[in-house]
């Protein structure tokens, strides 16, 4: 019995999650957030608590690729700051996901996506007066990070959706390119190998779900590499306005089906 078999998906299926794979590649080098689109996909071809288990292997090797590119920008204060309350996201999403079933998740992920992108347009409008990154350190900093830290963290153990709502704390902090870029890598790196065990006890990730990622992840490289070059040349207005536009579409998807 072959994988798509297993999964009951068809070629077209296949080459949805192939391309969802490869946009996660390139939003892990050029656009972080953007794999909001990938996981809609995941969610409308999988089963929606499934597709979150199939979908965190994927990222983390993007995650890894996105280090070995980024790893001398990070700034690490930031990071120290944001994983205790992190922590205290992820613990919630888990309880979550303990009772909700695979309707219930579907349409948390949809409700979640539009947020994100409600999230990612009102970002976009505050970045014009960034902060210093190192006001992370000050009472308000910690305070900010914590709120940040607790919605990154339900929403990426929930729907693997943290990437809009740190890409916004980043950018309201005043980041540059590379240091947000390295930043996030090592972030979503730490955060989404914790997550592993959480997703591997409730049943999200076994043997079947890392059948289906053997085929896929292969598929991150050319789009790691992609981004990689188009990091310096993307219209990064235009394409954020497509990622949105997707975005909603995706969630309405899930919301409607």
């Amino acid at each position: 019995m072959n994988t798509m078999t297993l999964w009951h998906i068809t070629g077209w299926e296949f080459a949805a999650l192939a391309l969802a794979a490869l946009l996660v590649g390139f939003s892990k080098t050029a656009v972080s957030g953007a794999n909001t689109v990938s996981l809609a996909v995941f969610a409308a071809v999988l089963p929606a608590r499934a597709s979150t288990g199939v979908l965190l292997p994927i990222l983390i090797f993007g995650d890894v690729l996105a280090v070995l590119t980024y790893r001398r920008h990070a700034h690490w204060p930031t990071l120290w700051r944001l994983f205790p309350a992190v922590a205290a996201g992820v613990i919630v999403g888990t309880v979550f996901l303990l009772w909700a079933d695979d309707g219930v998740v579907r349409t948390s992920i949809g409700a979640i996506l539009l947020l994100m992108a409600g999230v990612t347009v009102w970002r976009r409008r505050q970045a014009e007066t960034p902060d210093d990154p190192d006001a992370v350190v000050t009472r308000a900093g910690r305070l900010k990070a914590r709120s940040y830290g607790v919605l990154g963290g339900f929403t990426t153990m929930v729907a693997n959706a943290g990437g809009p709502v740190m890409s916004m704390y980043l950018l309201s902090a005043g980041f540059r390119k590379l240091g947000f870029l390295g930043t996030s890598a090592f972030f979503f790196l730490i955060v989404n190998v914790t997550k592993v065990p959480f997703s591997a006890g409730l049943g999200l990730i076994d043997g079947n779900s890392l059948l289906l990622d053997a085929a896929l992840v292969l598929f991150v490289v050319p789009g790691a590499l992609i981004g990689r070059w188009a990091v310096d040349r993307i219209n990064q207005r235009l394409f954020e306005r497509l990622v949105i536009a997707a975005t909603v579409v995706g969630g309405l998807q899930l919301l409607l089906r």
